[in-house]
């Protein structure tokens, strides 16, 4: 049976990559098989294969039966951030923002701090990297401070994971370096989240965390570094959970060095194939993730596969709350059309200001009441809420909507019912 590998051409911020290959052209794993023409990052085949298709959108490669282990290497070079250019590192924990441009400054003394948070409920193979190799994450933390000229590195954890935490530690040989523990909240993964709990400063919305004189990277994203600079190593495969209405049961099942380009349904199989009707499939987390089709491949930013229980039939008139640390308006009107429901009135989380084209929390996982904003909801209409805020935000709203009769749905709940996991907040079934 043959074995399609779609490597898409834009799997970064930025615009998509121009195709170094044409149909027919047999291709090594590691190849370089597209570049950047602008803001973006280099593209390598996953596998060894033939070059089947190619188009404005992806290259695709039937994959050889038998794949080697070795790869072809990227060119070596003195300069570690030229090492990531050419490997085509990009922010693993979901953001995609090309590595190689984040690390080409001089910090002059600051310091580089390793997101180990894993920010989203539910995912779980950022920790299991940090507790099965954290040397490649440490490394990849040395070879950042070096590029930016850091003084101090951070790596930066939940402090429910303990294990992770002394596994890190057993591998610090350097006074630059510490681990900070996090509080277990969403959106503590955020840069600013984190930047506000290691190093005790909140930065405002529009600023990065360059203003803190720091860089933050994920923990997946730093190992890449190091393969980089220590083998050559580009992109080609990524780390990811996969989780939800499962055969198998309701267990994260995390799979290692999966080929960019493989279908998302081939890893849903192993995990044991859906249990069942289900609502939906998203890839991400359960707070950031985007519905996807089950054909659907592993990107370079893929951190989740979910499998949603079906959604609700709510034909009652919805309000909208909007959050910048979780789904947006878009989002959130897709559920409600899923669900049936007629949308009436939107409103935005308190904290929620604009920064350019998006939309940031002035203080990320701190919030305030929200009675204004759920009674503005009510009095236009609403007979029932979607929200979609931060674990802090959705406490505040609860403390409001069952005093005003309104029944309360989050944007996560089809995903963590699915598992049994805890709600963002306690939902009044009617």
């Amino acid at each position: 049976m043959k074995k399609l590998y779609k490597i898409l051409l834009q799997q970064h911020l930025g615009a998509p990559d121009s195709p170094l290959v044409k149909i027919g052209d047999r291709v090594e794993r590691g190849a370089l098989i597209a570049e950047p023409t602008r803001l973006g990052a280099n593209i390598h085949a996953s596998v060894r294969g033939t070059v089947i298709d190619v188009n404005e959108k992806e290259i695709v490669i039937e994959a050889d039966e038998i794949q080697p282990y070795t790869f072809q290497p990227i060119p070596a070079s003195d300069s570690i951030v030229e090492m990531i250019k050419a490997a085509g590192i990009v922010g693993m924990g979901g953001a995609g923002f090309p590595t190689h441009v984040k690390m080409d400054i001089d910090i002059k003394g600051g310091v580089v701090i390793a997101n180990g948070a894993e920010c989203e409920p539910l995912l779980a193979h950022n920790i299991k990297q940090i507790q099965e190799n954290p040397a490649v994450v440490y490394r990849g933390l040395i070879y950042a401070m070096r590029a930016t000229n850091a003084a101090r590195g951070i790596i930066a954890i939940k402090s429910k994971n303990t294990k992770a935490i002394a596994s890190m530690k057993s591998v610090i040989d350097d006074a630059r370096i510490e681990v900070a523990t996090l509080p277990d909240l969403y959106p503590m993964g955020e840069e600013r989240a984190i930047i506000r709990e290691a190093l005790g400063q909140l930065l405002k919305p529009d600023q990065l965390p360059l203003a803190a004189n720091a860089v933050v990277c994920n923990v997946e994203t730093l190992a890449a570094v190091c393969e980089a600079v220590d083998l050559r190593k580009p992109v080609m495969t990524k780390n990811l959970t996969v989780i939800g209405r499962l055969k198998s049961g309701c267990e994260a099942k995390i799979f290692m060095n999966i080929p960019i380009g493989r279908p998302i349904k081939d890893l849903i199989e192993e995990a044991g194939g859906i249990e069942g009707d289900y609502g939906e499939i998203i890839m991400g987390g359960p707070f950031t993730g985007k519905s996807v089709d089950i054909d659907s491949v592993v990107e370079k930013t893929t951190g989740g596969v979910l499998v949603t229980l079906p959604l609700p039939n709510e034909k009652r008139k919805m309000g909208l709350l909007v959050c910048a640390c979780g789904a947006g308006e878009i989002r959130l009107r897709e559920l409600a059309q899923k669900m049936g429901a007629e949308v009436v009135s939107v409103e935005r989380c308190k904290q929620v200001v604009d920064v350019k084209n998006s939309i940031k929390c002035e203080n990320p996982g701190n919030c305030p009441g929200q009675a204004e904003k759920v009674l503005k909801l009510k009095k236009n209409g609403a007979e029932v809420l979607l929200i979609s805020n931060c674990s802090d935000c959705s406490n505040t709203v609860m403390g409001v909507a069952p005093k005003l009769k309104l029944p309360v749905y989050h944007h996560t709940d089809h995903i963590m019912r699915a598992v049994g996991h805890r709600l963002v907040r306690r939902l009044k079934i009617e």
